[in-house]
């Protein structure tokens, strides 16, 4: 079981204006529309997101969402302040791993990225973490 770091996720009422800021201010680009999480926008769970990069590592711009875990039904919220993501070869280990840890945690499955199953849970000071496996889309 192998984890990357993935993609950092910031939350905000002015995506357009983070948008601007990251772009023009520390110069990040696009990132290559093959590597963008397919949003899965029925669902409902997951607002207009804005990608940008370092050429190697994302950052997903998203509008803060204090709601998200009542549409959701889970209780981590990753949209009201915001994740650090990894991707891992094994989610299932994984889990297995945070249950052998004690760490409860959020299985959101493919349900707001279509192809990834992600779990989210929270570190000792209550950040968001994200840990994801890239699956078959169904």
């Amino acid at each position: 079981m192998k984890l990357k770091l993935h993609h950092i996720n910031l939350c905000s009422s002015n995506v357009p204006e983070m948008d601007r800021f990251y772009r023009e201010v520390l110069t990040l680009g696009d990132e290559d529309p093959a590597e963008l999480p397919p949003l899965n926008r029925e669902k409902g769970l997951v607002g207009d997101v804005s990608f940008v990069t370092d050429g190697d590592i994302q950052m997903h711009l998203t509008p803060r969402d204090v709601l998200n875990s009542f549409r959701s039904g889970q209780v981590v919220n990753p949209l009201e302040r915001g994740h650090i993501a990894y991707r891992t070869d094994d989610i299932a280990a994984f889990m297995a791993h945070l249950d052998a840890q004690g760490i409860p945690y959020s299985d959101w499955g493919s349900n707001a990225v279509k192809g990834w199953h992600q779990v989210f849970f929270y570190d000792p000071e209550g950040n968001v973490i994200e840990v994801h496996q890239l699956v078959a889309v169904e």
